[in-house]
């Protein structure tokens, strides 16, 4: 097992990794930004490097700076977390070169699933179900015009080298394709540095849902059950996630979670991932991306499993088997995240920046709250805006709803703005309480036009 592992991130997903070191027995060393001087992640490790000032570009994401921390505090290991490097591959080649494991799935995986179009081959090829669409690549006006026409509109243009939600527009009719087009492929090449898009055929109200594997170096790939990530923003960014997916039938979810394994061992995938579809009106599932990360919303498969995922992943790249056979998943119960986060949602989500003087996280039974907040914390306007996931675990959806309501009453974070307010609203809408979500129930259903 490893001795020092670099925890190459910031937020709450630091802490939550460096927590799991502990119980480990592992030490942690935390990476930071000057803004991120004072962060808890900092607080709680071993030992710590400053990695360059606030913007991304020169601290979260400068590797040569991450990388030359990793050996100079001695670490054998780096944990990318979500975002920023984590689906990098030449980030995870150049840590293995410099004698730091990966701690995630191999570069080569990565680079395969990073490009969307030889991902959907890779499932096509396994029997998984694709969205028919187009290749990636940078397309002159003429050439989409035509690529959309055999289609059929609306499509939606995606970036070819990325995912979370960058680059995506929905092209309703070809007057929009001259507009949309420039603006996704400058997003996708801010994002990713690489400004390939490609099309596939809109579905109209779909659900999100996305199925947890996890893989070994022995070939052995397993799923931990499904999330039902539909509700989300207009930037397709998620804000509710739940489990197991409350309109998946037994039969439905044998056969996506059967099909993300058959994915997962078709690409030889270890350590954790997500294999995410969108499921039309009639239940047929099509395959719409893999990522190769920890996710987000990783803690209420943890609640309904019992399978502590960052451990896991620490265990699987220090080269021992999963710890756990298919057979050993029976999930219990039903649970839900919601992503407190400093936006105004009332103002298309616009991020706020700012001192969190008050902060009293809910408790209690079946209340979960991962954060990296504490009282007299500043929040830099440089980052990602997630503050808290709170997750609250009941026997069945209705305890779990009924404790999310209660635990969201509870909750206090000010004087800055966040989606408190936005988040009771949906946790008491009739429709999220029918099950009855897709991904454009925020606009539909709460009338929120500008998000």
């Amino acid at each position: 097992m490893f001795q020092r592992v670099l925890v190459a991130n910031r937020g709450e997903i630091a802490v939550r990794i460096i927590r799991a070191c502990h119980e480990m027995g592992i030490e942690a060393v935390a990476v930071y930004s000057t803004a991120d001087a004072d962060s808890l992640a900092v607080r709680h490790a071993d030992d710590s490097v400053c990695i360059g000032p606030p913007p991304n570009r020169d601290s979260y994401l400068n590797i040569p700076n991450i990388l030359t921390a990793g050996m100079m505090k001695n670490c054998d290991a780096v944990h990318p977390g979500y975002g920023n490097l984590s689906e990098i591959a030449t980030f995870a080649e150049s840590a293995e070169a410099c004698g730091l494991k990966f701690i995630g799935p191999k570069p080569a995986t990565m680079e395969l699933m990073q490009d969307k179009g030889i991902a959907k081959q890779k499932m096509r090829e396994a029997g998984v179900p694709i969205v028919p669409g187009t290749e990636g690549k940078m397309w002159k006006p003429a050439d989409a015009a035509q690529a959309i026409k055999r289609l059929g509109y609306p499509v939606m243009l995606k970036a070819a080298a990325g995912g979370g939600g960058r680059g995506i527009r929905v092209i309703q009719a070809a007057d929009d394709l001259e507009r949309m087009l420039p603006q996704a492929e400058a997003e996708a090449e801010a994002a990713f540095g690489r400004g390939e898009m490609y099309f596939e055929r809109y579905i109209e109200e779909p659900k999100h849902v996305e199925v947890q594997i996890f893989g070994d170096s022995k070939g052995r790939v397993i799923h931990l059950g499904e999330r039902d990530c539909s509700i989300q923003n207009l930037r397709h960014q998620k804000l509710v996630e739940e489990t197991p997916c409350a309109a998946l039938t037994r039969a439905q979810r044998k056969h996506l979670t059967e099909a993300a394994v058959r994915g997962g061992r078709a690409i030889g995938y270890e350590n954790a991932g997500t294999v995410e579809f969108l499921i039309d009106k009639q239940g047929r599932f099509y395959f719409l991306e893999m990522n190769c990360r920890i996710q987000v919303e990783h803690p209420i498969t943890e609640l309904v499993t019992g399978v502590d995922i960052v451990k896991e992943q620490l265990r699987v790249a220090a080269g021992e088997p999963l710890s756990m056979a298919q057979g050993d998943i029976e999930p219990n119960g039903h649970a839900i995240e919601c992503r407190i986060t400093a936006e105004d949602p009332e103002r298309g989500f616009l991020a706020n920046a700012g001192s969190v003087e008050r902060y009293l996280p809910p408790a209690g039974p079946g209340v979960r709250v991962d954060s990296h907040l504490y009282p007299g914390y500043q929040v830099p306007p440089f980052y990602d805006p997630l503050l808290a996931k709170v997750v609250a675990w009941g026997r069945d959806r209705t305890e779990a709803i009924q404790r999310m309501q209660r635990a969201l009453r509870e909750m206090e974070i000010g004087p800055i703005k966040t989606t408190l307010p936005f988040h009771q609203r949906v946790i008491t809408n009739g429709f999220f309480r029918r099950g009855e979500v897709y991904t454009n129930f925020i606009r539909r259903r709460l009338a929120l036009d500008t998000v």
